[in-house]
């Protein structure tokens, strides 16, 4: 398999080289979030209506274009057996359905990224409240880099909260969000680029 190097762009934890990626680095990107309730999935976008690929890739209707890892935690669940989204309540995709859903979602810039991915890996979904963290935080930064190196130059990047302060800074604790699913609580990032939409979004289901 080819490996590709990219520019990751500038955000406040982007020292050093560019991220290496290919689907072994992407592995061990992801293998961060397998220590709490996420969904990570890559789906390829299909026509400029993108919230159709968002739907097909809630539902696990579609291949990562790459063929790399997804994570999906509830796969083989009852739940989803009934509900092949599950945890998700996937966004209507009729015009005034579908503007409501997009009003949930906050879009950032690029240079947010890095944080939230990291945010989203973290106990509590709260960085302040995770003791791993101080010495964990300069390898789960770089595994973020990588995830980051897949979005496009063009990629857009969106959430489902306000928080983070005037500086998006997602290491600040987080008071609100807009759900997604069928949770209370729960955050996430969604980018749209040219060729791919993907999804890692954290659950809290307490």
């Amino acid at each position: 398999m080819s490996e590709v190097w990219l520019d990751y762009g500038t955000t406040p934890d982007t020292n050093g080289p560019p991220a290496h990626l290919d689907a072994d680095s992407w592995w061990s990107a992801v293998e961060m979030y397998d220590r709490r309730y996420t969904f990570v999935a890559v789906g390829p976008r299909t026509r400029k209506e993108w919230l159709h690929d968002v739907v097909s890739v809630m539902r696990g209707e579609t291949a990562d274009p790459r063929a790399w890892r997804t994570v999906d935690p509830d796969e083989g669940e009852e739940e989803q057996e009934e509900d092949p989204a599950y945890p998700f309540v996937v966004p209507p995709v009729d015009e005034a359905g579908a503007a409501e859903w997009r009003g949930l979602l906050r879009e950032i810039p690029r240079s947010a990224v890095v944080r939230l991915l990291v945010l989203l890996a973290t106990m509590d979904l709260d960085v302040s409240r995770d003791p791993r963290f101080p010495e964990q935080r300069a390898e789960m930064e770089k595994h973020a880099r990588v995830i980051l190196t897949r979005c496009s130059r063009r990629a857009r990047f969106f959430t489902n909260t306000s928080g983070g302060g005037a500086a998006l800074d997602f290491y600040q604790r987080i008071s609100g969000c807009s759900p997604l699913s069928h949770y209370a609580w729960d955050l996430g990032l969604l980018w749209v680029s040219d060729k791919e939409v993907g999804l890692i979004w954290s659950f809290d289901p307490r």
